[in-house]
């Protein structure tokens, strides 16, 4: 190759390199007649607090890992005669009556704690969710409306309302709440009154935090990210030899009989490795009652190293509860596992 032809093509890859940093750089596209609602880089968003009359949701960074977001689920008290109701989050909203109470009754009853909030790691969506936020945009900005025209939208009385906090500033908006219950997403902000039709895409997702923001994993490898699998019950432990591809059930075999694949452990694996969480608890919650005792547990190794784990208990109400290495705490899981733990009892009986 001649020289004129190295230098023309190091020219080109320069200006490739140039243009590559530019598109990085630059704010995101935007779609026609759009509007900037608060201008903010993503990376100055610290936490999203969504307000209703009764609960709230916040979505903030971890922070020591910035590019995870937990997600804060809660209640608020309730008010004198409000209804008591469940929240988004699973978390039981504290109730004023029973069938025999009557009206006198619920106005001396004593406002009922309400729980603390619960924390739950956020998905894949809870994190592109976030970074839409900032900069904060909008469809329309309809400027500054008379009290007749706030009533109108759902805004004069609305308990609604959006928070972001953006380098420790919190920037408040109030959001209408609409005469029938759903319609168009107005947005006033209140450091001038302005209110903008912020458009349908962003708060669904918060509205229905709990099932579609929430990390519902108990592990984050699959199949094919373990080679070992020890299972304990008690003092006495057993180890297998172990090998899969997703989506197909892990062979297991003896490690002193690699070659002998054991199905029945194969098939206990496969029933553990397929279950799901009824309900997740929150960061630092536990279940209640007394501290759950394990009943097996099982640990997950590669090239010797633990990659994770998982511990199955029962309480004294009946209740399976699951706690892994990802799960922020305690997973309530269904019923009908005594099988299961009785089938983990023979796996490590005495050979």
């Amino acid at each position: 190759m001649k020289a004129r032809d190295v230098a023309v093509q190091g020219v080109l890859a320069g200006v490739a390199l140039v243009a590559a940093f530019f598109v990085w750089q630059r704010e995101p596209s935007r779609a026609p007649g759009e509007v900037t609602v608060e201008d903010a880089q993503a990376s100055a968003l610290d936490r999203i607090r969504y307000d209703e009359e009764t609960r709230f949701v916040e979505l903030f960074r971890d922070p020591q890992d910035r590019d995870t977001i937990w997600v804060r689920l809660g209640n608020k008290p309730v008010k004198p005669g409000a209804e008591a109701g469940t929240t988004d989050g699973g978390v039981a909203q504290p109730g004023l009556t029973d069938a025999g109470t009557d009206a006198g009754s619920i106005a001396a009853a004593s406002p009922t704690p309400v729980p603390p909030p619960r924390e739950l790691r956020g998905n894949d969506v809870a994190l592109k969710l976030f970074s839409r936020f900032a900069p904060l945009r909008a469809q329309r900005d309809l400027g500054v409306l008379d009290d007749k025209k706030l009533d109108e939208i759902g805004l004069a009385k609305t308990e609604r309302g959006l928070t972001l906090v953006l380098d420790g500033t919190p920037k408040t908006f109030r959001i209408a709440t609409p005469a029938s219950g759903w319609g168009a997403p107005y947005l006033q902000r209140a450091s001038d009154g302005h209110v903008f039709f912020l458009g349908p895409g962003l708060l669904p997702d918060l509205e229905a935090a709990s099932s579609r923001l929430v990390d519902r994993r108990l592990h984050t490898f699959d199949v094919d990210g373990f080679d070992r699998v020890v299972i304990s019950t008690g003092t006495t432990s057993r180890a297998f030899v172990a090998s899969g591809k997703p989506p197909g059930a892990v062979q297991l075999s003896p490690v002193d009989a690699p070659g002998t694949p054991d199905d029945f452990a194969r098939n206990w694996h496969d029933r553990l490795w397929r279950l799901t969480p009824v309900e997740l608890l929150g960061r630092g919650e536990a279940p209640p009652g007394p501290a759950p005792t394990p009943a097996f547990r099982v640990e997950y190794q590669r090239g010797g190293k633990a990659v994770g784990e998982l511990s199955m208990a029962k309480t004294p109400d009946g209740s399976w509860y699951a706690r892994t290495e990802f799960t922020p705490g305690w997973a309530r899981m269904g019923g009908g596992l005594e099988l299961l733990a009785e089938d983990a009892a023979k796996l490590t009986a005495p050979r």
